[in-house]
């Protein structure tokens, strides 16, 4: 597998007010999700625990679906959602606030929906490689590839973005998938308390999440166990408060950006030294890590 990155962005970034014909979605999957963001990444326990030992609690976000045919169900706010039991299940990724961003070699930066540790100048992510840099990232687009699936290299090219897939053949070393009989407990978890969720599936539809909201899952996926649907109640309440009480250049920068951004895809109207100033004010001064770099 070999990639052409530099300057694309395309699996962080919302493209679909670029390129609606030829974007896909993740929602057309047998369990399409209750939220729309797009292309959002299913965290590991072990990685949602490394951010929050990290202080980055408010970077995360989780993620509930609609039931398959086949799949248990429970109501909330009106609202089937898929269940193990009597448990909702849910996924947890990273927040994707608006940013001004040029992906995939336009000349105009539009407010696109981003990954929160996507640096909209260099339109490369700040943590990777390094030791919290998601598995999901890092063997993008293995699984597409080993299934033969279109993957977001190839919606790219198709949208004139390049050559970005320059070798399909998957790699020999890929992990288990997020999803499948092995994640239970370890990419897909279970909320073990379905009543405190009411008034919660509603605000995720409507993308209106609370702090707390999110705190919920964060603390479930970190007080899960591997295979299992139980959940330990006391790791899950520490892990519940930490997130609440994260306050990290990555939340602030969320907020920040949260404030300023017009709608999805509109132009950004400040010149690109302006633009740079702002990235720096709201991400770099606020303690993001720089970038790598291509080489």
């Amino acid at each position: 597998m070999d990639l052409r990155c530099e300057g694309c962005a395309g699996c962080c970034v919302d493209w679909r007010p670029l390129a609606p014909g030829a974007a896909d979605s993740d929602r057309t999957g047998r369990r399409p999700p209750l939220d729309d963001v797009y292309d959002l990444a299913p965290l590991t326990r072990d990685e949602v625990a490394g951010f929050l030992d990290d202080g980055l609690g408010d970077a995360l976000v989780p993620r509930l679906f609609e039931p398959a045919e086949s799949d248990g169900a429970v109501q909330i706010d009106g609202v089937d959602v898929a269940a193990a039991g009597d448990r909702p299940v849910f996924v947890v990724g990273l927040r994707k606030p608006s940013k001004p961003v040029a992906p995939i070699g336009t000349d105009e930066h539009r407010w696109l929906d981003a990954c929160v540790f996507l640096d909209p100048t260099t339109l490369q992510c700040r943590i990777h490689g390094d030791d919290r840099y998601p598995r999901t990232c890092a063997t993008y687009p293995g699984h597409n590839l080993d299934l033969d699936a279109e993957t977001e290299c190839e919606r790219v090219e198709a949208a004139g973005g390049g050559d970005r897939l320059l070798d399909g053949e998957p790699p020999t070393d890929l992990p288990a998938p997020a999803f499948g009989p092995q994640a239970l407990g370890t990419t897909v978890f279970a909320y073990p308390d379905p009543d405190d969720l009411v008034g919660v599936v509603d605000r995720i539809r409507s993308a209106r999440l609370t702090p707390e909201d999110r705190a919920r899952f964060v603390g479930a996926a970190v007080g899960s166990s591997p295979g299992s649907l139980s959940v330990d109640r006391d790791r899950m309440a520490a892990a519940r408060d930490r997130a609440r009480d994260a306050d990290s250049w990555a939340g602030r920068a969320i907020r920040a950006w949260s404030d300023r951004s017009a709608g999805d895809g509109d132009p950004v109207a400040i010149d690109a030294d302006a633009r740079e100033r702002l990235v720096r004010e709201l991400e770099d001064d606020l303690g993001a890590p720089e970038t790598p770099g291509w080489d």
